[in-house]
């Protein structure tokens, strides 16, 4: 079996200066019951040349017409030769001995041969040259034993990617600097949900990156062509969070000289990022779950409602199921926008992260600088790379920015010491280790006040217990009797 390469077919106008090619040399100096050629080009060069082949050895031959879009495609190449090897198996039967060709046609051919050859079709391979004649190819066992695995290795990986349900590498989440697992997986997360129109809550710190993964989101998704309109709910003024998300119309109030979108209308088709969404006060929350459900707003000061069409897109720094528990988030809008929730994890979870982080905004820094007079590129030196190691990033990635951005601008020479991080980085001061049964009085506490609340509690709570019943309520806070109970009762201001 071999390619058909352009050796072969040259050698039909121009035998005595090329020689035979290696087709016709190998069937020629060997004995085979059957040709196999595999060819790429059109019928009448394939047919001139088995007419010149039958001039120098009379062998049965067999051609299979394969139409590559490139031979070098060792897709292509694989599944061509895999489906011309199982259907001579399914006419001849499968006690076949095969020869493989490896000098014909391109590398990528040969590399096919090579990893059948040595896997689920063993076969001699043969390579030829005029110089050196038909010889044996002799391929190491421990040469295969790491072609093979390297040869598989993509496949397994889009293998192992389509079992887990993972879509194709998007290079949208490229901006996104990591390779600790736990933000891999956050990505792999995102790659997913990216393909859906559900909504999706970012969860973690401020600085974190919540608005970069949003965005990501957005552009990886089939929405991408449609704008993705970001919004700081906390930035919002109470007083004109519901003009500011649905829009108002001239003459709703004071200082509404025209009409004006809301950030749902103006994301139409796209996407709404509603970042710090914790942030909204109780009576937009509920505009915003109907306008979710329904699918449609009303303006400040209008009646028309208005059809929207928006994929819609949360983050917080805060535990909403914990401000829904204290009701200060409804519970109805935290499921509807919980559909999926990603975590971003904070930087000092991001193990290994760190570095490729200080790498990355220092070059960015170094690139937007570079026409600033006076500025000369930043490195970091080996001491103040192990002080920012060592730092907590309370701020996460955001403050990470911010001091890499401030070190830049107030070093003096072009390395950055640990001297000018110490400068900007502000380490929290130890904390004391507190024995068994020490307390923290830190600048100092009011006892009077802490015992009272206690009392108070207690009282209230022995009263309810006991139904009101006053004996029974001071024998459960250890008090000699009712009369004791009722002053402190009165004492501490306690209903009876």
């Amino acid at each position: 079996m071999a390619w058909l390469g352009n050796t072969d077919l040259r050698a039909v106008t121009d035998e005595e200066k090329i020689g035979l090619g290696p087709v016709a040399q190998a069937v020629v100096a060997r004995n085979f019951e059957r040709l196999v050629l595999l060819s790429n080009y059109g019928e009448e060069e394939v047919d001139a040349y088995l007419n010149w082949l039958k001039t120098k050895k009379d062998i049965l031959v067999t051609v299979r017409s394969v139409q590559l879009t490139s031979p070098t495609d060792f897709g292509e190449i694989y599944q061509a030769v895999r489906a011309t090897l199982e259907a001579i198996k399914s006419q001849h039967g499968a006690d076949l001995s095969f020869t493989f060709h490896l000098s014909p046609g391109t590398p990528a051919m040969a590399a096919v041969w090579i990893l059948l050859a040595k896997s689920i079709y063993p076969a001699e391979l043969l390579e030829s040259s005029r110089e050196q004649g038909v010889k044996t190819a002799v391929i190491p066992f421990d040469i295969s034993a790491e072609f093979i695995p390297a040869l598989f290795k993509g496949a397994d990986e889009r293998l192992e990617k389509l079992s887990a349900g993972l879509p194709p590498d998007a290079p949208e989440f490229s901006d996104i600097i990591h390779r600790s697992p736990v933000m891999q997986q956050v990505i792999a997360r995102a790659r997913r949900v990216a393909l859906r129109s559900i909504p999706v809550l970012i969860e973690g710190e401020s600085g974190t990156g919540k608005e970069l993964l949003a965005k990501a989101i957005h552009h990886a998704s089939p929405r991408h062509a449609k704008p993705i309109i970001a919004v700081n709910c906390g930035a919002i003024p109470a007083d004109l969070v519901e003009s500011e998300i649905f829009g108002h119309k001239k003459g709703a109030f004071t200082g509404a000289v025209q009409d004006k979108k809301g950030y749902f209308e103006a994301a139409h088709g796209g996407t709404l990022f509603l970042d710090e969404i914790g942030e909204l006060p109780l009576t937009a929350q509920v505009k915003i779950l109907r306008a979710l459900q329904e699918k449609e707003v009303v303006p400040v000061g209008g009646t028309e409602r208005i059809k929207v069409d928006v994929r819609i897109i949360t983050a917080t720094n805060r535990n909403l199921v914990t401000e829904v528990a204290e009701g200060r988030f409804r519970q109805d809008l935290y499921y509807r926008l919980a559909v999926a929730v990603l975590h971003l994890p904070p930087l000092r979870e991001r193990e290994g992260d760190l570095s490729l982080l200080i790498d990355h905004m220092l070059d960015m820094v170094n690139r937007e600088s570079a026409d600033e007079p006076g500025y000369a590129s930043k490195k970091i030196s080996a001491s103040a790379r192990n002080l920012m190691l060592s730092y907590p990033w309370p701020g996460n990635a955001r403050e990470l920015l911010n001091v890499i951005q401030r070190v830049a601008v107030w070093s003096v020479g072009e390395t950055i010491s640990d001297d000018d991080m110490r400068e900007i980085l502000v380490f929290p001061p130890p904390q004391k280790e507190l024995k068994s049964g020490e307390v923290a009085l830190g600048k100092g506490v009011n006892l009077p006040e802490i015992l009272a609340e206690t009392a108070r509690l207690h009282l209230a709570q022995a009263m309810k217990e006991s139904g009101g019943n006053k004996s029974k309520a001071a024998r459960l806070l250890g008090l000699p009797n009712y009369q004791t109970l009722t002053n402190w009762l009165e004492k501490y201001g306690v209903k009876e």
